[in-house]
């Protein structure tokens, strides 16, 4: 009876180390697509260095708890007490951190209000200036998803240094509608749009354009998440019921 204890007790944590092994993959998909997705997600991402390192940690968490499931798996059907405890060790090392990161997105969650991008929009947008990351990335968001400003056009009405550079036009190059929403596509007519006329301009702000467009992505993170920390939650669990079972 005891071997067959033991014997489910392996399979089991075989089973659970599988599934950390998958959730790993899919972390590690997530931050690459993060990292190097061509739709826009990255710039937007690249306007805040914290959620840029975010970014860079998901990758290294999903690269991490893959090799750890991979261990798991091997230290379950060769029944070694030292690969085991090893693994307890490092599982509960990420656990904590991946707790503690949740926290700390959840306290710092202020940071991705619409207030906030409306204040560093009116405060630091250059305009067409290329050479200024925050500018040029606004650009790109603003293009690739064809959306004007945080709220809409209006927010350009009280950009300090665009009315300073640009005292002639109502809304940056970056609003204008094209014949294809790309940097590269024509405009409608870039100068009726940049004269105020709202035919020829994206009127949707881009906090509302962004949040529909990544809002399933956000829920499925989380609950990609959620569902990681359970499973390594139960993988320790039965790493130390199968380490105390080993004779």
């Amino acid at each position: 009876m005891e071997g067959d204890c033991l014997s489910c007790m392996k399979y089991l944590m075989f089973v659970f180390n599988f599934f950390i092994f998958l959730g790993g993959v899919c972390l590690l998909g997530l931050g690459i697509w993060v990292i190097v997705d061509p739709t826009g997600f990255r710039e937007i991402v690249a306007v805040n260095p914290l959620l840029f390192t975010g970014a860079y940690i998901l990758l290294a968490m999903g690269a991490m708890l893959f090799l750890l499931g991979f261990l798991g798996c091997c230290g379950a059907i060769r029944e070694n007490k030292c690969l085991l405890l090893f693994f307890f060790m490092l599982i509960l090392v990420i656990f904590l951190a991946e707790l503690s990161a949740a926290i700390l997105a959840y306290i710092f969650r202020e940071h991705l209000t619409r207030d906030f991008f409306t204040k560093e929009v009116k405060m630091h947008y250059k305009g067409n200036n290329n050479t200024e990351v925050f500018s040029s990335t606004w650009n790109s968001v603003m293009i690739t998803f064809g959306c004007c400003g945080v709220n809409g056009p209006e927010d350009f009405h009280e950009a300090l240094y665009f009315k300073n550079w640009y005292p002639d036009d109502m809304v940056p190059e970056a609003c204008c509608r094209r014949e294809a929403q790309t940097r590269t596509g024509p405009f409608l007519s870039k100068e009726e749009c940049l004269m105020g006329k709202e035919l020829y301009q994206n009127r949707q702000g881009c906090y509302t354009v962004i949040l529909n467009s990544f809002e399933t992505y956000v829920y499925l993170a989380g609950a990609l998440a959620i569902g990681v920390l359970a499973i390594e939650l139960f993988a320790m669990i039965f790493a130390m019921c199968l380490f105390r079972g080993i004779q």
